[in-house]
């Protein structure tokens, strides 16, 4: 009888688990969604923060279709004004205005510098990249541990804080394979930016790697825009301001 009760409670936790795994998915996903629409186009500056208090900014329009598809270029300083930066899928360049063709970046790498690299710049929907370990309430929020879903994803572990009633994140600690802390990411200044968009405009991140320097990203607009294919081409990159 004992052996047939333990089979019983084993099979319920097992039937569980496909459940409980599909539910922080689903809750992954709405934290995408109330983050950006699917397709959209934005603002954002970009601010480098030394430890001594010296700032760099950069000013950039961003466009997104999909799941895959991701394009910015940068506006501010003059300096910077006409690169563009691709991603598809894992693929990532940079253009720069009458230097030839696209060159190759990688994830972890910066085109601006300070603790913010090109995966975080040219953020994809994180569904898109992790799978839900798991998910449990802390102090009122969600937290949902992640895990990649491969090697060439720019962070191998996400931790996410999520608030339980908005569905959005409060902070992201950023993991290696080792659990090792690469940086925190923490949202603020929640603010309606219209047609039901309402997500935190401000994300400050710090990293023990990186001690004494922070980077600050503001989003100024996001607004639902639908995209041609076309304006996500290497062929495209230096047309990408005539999306405004």
């Amino acid at each position: 009888m004992l052996r047939e009760k333990s089979l019983i409670i084993l099979l319920l936790v097992f039937m569980a688990c496909p459940a409980f795994a599909a539910d922080g998915t689903k809750l992954l996903r709405e934290i995408d969604r109330n983050l950006s629409p699917e397709s959209y186009e934005s603002y954002r500056k970009l601010i480098n923060i030394e430890p001594d208090g010296k700032k760099k900014e950069f000013t950039l329009f961003t466009v997104k279709k999909g799941t895959d598809k991701v394009a910015s270029v940068f506006l501010a300083p003059a300096s910077e004004k006409g690169r563009s930066t691709l991603r598809l899928g894992e693929n990532m360049w940079l253009n720069i205005p009458n230097v030839g063709k696209p060159i190759r970046i990688t994830s972890l790498q910066s085109v601006v510098g300070g603790v913010f690299n090109n995966a975080d710049i040219l953020q994809l929907d994180y569904a898109v990249e992790y799978n839900v370990l798991n998910v449990k309430e802390e102090s009122g929020q969600y937290l949902l541990q992640l895990k990649a879903k491969s090697k060439s994803v720019a962070y191998d572990q996400l931790k996410i804080w999520a608030d339980k009633t908005k569905r959005l994140p409060t902070k992201i600690e950023c993991l290696t394979e080792a659990s090792m802390l690469i940086k925190t990411l923490y949202f603020k200044d929640v603010k309606d930016f219209g047609d039901g968009i309402v997500r935190p405009a401000v994300i400050e991140t710090d990293s023990p790697l990186y001690k004494g320097y922070k980077s600050v990203m503001i989003m100024a607009k996001v607004k639902k825009r639908t995209f041609k294919d076309e304006a996500f081409t290497l062929t495209f990159m230096p047309n990408l301001e005539s999306l405004r």
